[in-house]
């Protein structure tokens, strides 16, 4: 049998794995430890205790259960509600008002966890129930929420994009500062669709009663206060790593000591919210290990095989193929397993094979890592089978049906095409920040 046969029936067998609901590095690290001894016999025993002791040696690893900790500490603190009771007040007098406020706070609530499920699960119940109480149109509220909480993959400090600096053994500092223009770009995106839209449908976002905002300038002053914890926090992280004072790994631990004294300050820093802090800090952090170490493997024997080499030779050299059409392929291919995977799940499989085929055809990895990213993001609210469609439907009142979830991520999946259209056109967009700061 051709190694190029070979690396289609490792293929297929691990997308066969994964369709019978096996978890994800169950499925890869098994089909990737099969086939070793298959190819290697006793010696490919040895596949995984490489990748193991590559991830153990792989210093920035340490940001990222520290990340984990930071979001989750932020989250179980109440201190998103805080921001949220800020925004509905300043934002409220403004149509297509709280949806606004909605998105900047889930563009701070990414600044502050790299999660897109933290985002969500605060939108969800939090500001979903807030605005639809308020007379906001239930599908354009549903459409902000997703929408919104999917930045958290894409601003910094985004723990996808730290896996994706793992397996394309890229600069995570040049990553994080990459996805900060396309994310702020996007978000504003959002932004503008919602006034343009409410001001062309004006009972889509009403404008918030006199008397629930009308406060004193003094009230309304000390309510920005629930604004300088986040902007500590987030300056102590990234603010001093821009700035050359602390290296990333201590920009994490930074970030994870100044989320603990905010819950202090706040005295809400009880023994529930450590527990369940460091409760969904391990599971996630466990999780993403085991998944990271799961693609290394399967990546060693991909690349033993020469199948990068393999599919580089078929696109270019049988299909004739430009590296363009090359990459709109592999972005189109995203968009489809997006549609029953989530986005750890598409990087670890196709890693592989998309990585070094981006190098070969010469394209910026950074630069790649911040278009592998977005097009996440459009496949997480992509139905039929968009990871974020149904984590929404569980979380959502029951008066919005599954129906108006797919219903209400059709413009903002059209402006998110835009974003990576503008992205893949004009590189700078991503790349101008690594550039000051790496110059």
């Amino acid at each position: 049998m051709s190694y190029e046969m070979i690396a289609l029936l490792m293929f297929a067998s691990m997308m066969l794995m994964l369709m019978t609901g096996q978890r994800v590095f169950a499925a890869i690290g098994a089909v990737a430890s099969i086939f070793s001894l298959f190819l290697w016999g006793d010696g490919g025993s040895e596949l995984a205790f490489s990748a193991a002791i590559k991830l153990m040696n792989w210093y920035p690893l340490l940001t990222l259960p520290l990340f984990i900790y930071m979001g989750y500490m932020l989250s179980e603190s109440g201190i998103a509600d805080d921001l949220y009771e800020m925004f509905h007040v300043w934002f409220g007098g403004l149509r297509g008002g709280l949806a606004i406020g909605t998105i900047v706070l889930m563009v701070v609530i990414s600044a502050m966890n790299g999660l897109s499920v933290a985002g969500m699960a605060i939108g969800a119940t939090i500001a979903l129930p807030e605005l639809l109480k308020r007379g906001y149109d239930k599908i354009m509220v549903t459409g902000v929420v997703q929408a919104g909480s999917s930045l958290g993959i894409l601003v910094p400090p985004s723990v996808v994009l730290v896996l994706y600096g793992m397996i394309a053994r890229q600069p995570v500092g040049q990553l994080w500062l990459a996805g900060v223009l396309p994310g702020l770009m996007m978000a504003s995106l959002f932004i503008i669709y919602i006034i343009v839209r409410c001001r062309i449908q004006p009972e889509l976002g009403p404008v918030m009663p006199k008397e629930d905002r009308d406060m004193p300038l003094r009230d309304k002053l000390r309510l920005l206060r629930a604004g300088i914890l986040p902007l500590l926090i987030f300056f102590s992280m990234t603010g001093l790593f821009l700035m050359g004072i602390t290296s990333l790994v201590e920009s994490s631990a930074v970030g994870a000591l100044t989320a603990t004294l905010a819950a202090l300050f706040k005295k809400r820093l009880n023994y529930t919210v450590i527990e369940a802090t460091l409760r969904k800090t391990l599971g996630i952090s466990c999780m993403f290990m085991w998944i990271i170490l799961a693609a290394l493997a399967f990546g060693a024997v991909f690349d033993g095989l020469g199948a990068v080499k393999s599919i580089e030779g078929f696109f270019i050299g049988q299909l004739g193929l430009g590296r363009w059409e090359v990459l709109i392929l592999m972005q189109l291919s995203f968009l489809l397993m997006g549609t029953f995977l989530d986005d750890t799940a598409m990087l670890v499989i196709v890693a592989p094979l998309y990585i070094p085929l981006v190098a070969l055809l010469e394209f910026n990895l950074i630069w790649y890592g911040v278009l592998y990213t977005i097009t996440s993001q459009i496949a997480y609210m992509t139905p039929p089978f968009g990871y974020n469609l149904f984590l929404m439907r569980s979380m959502a009142p029951p008066e919005i049906t599954l129906i108006d979830i797919y219903r209400s991520i059709i413009p903002f999946v059209g402006v998110m095409l835009l974003a990576l259209v503008l992205v893949m056109v004009f590189p700078q967009i991503a790349l101008w920040l690594p550039s000051l700061r790496y110059a």
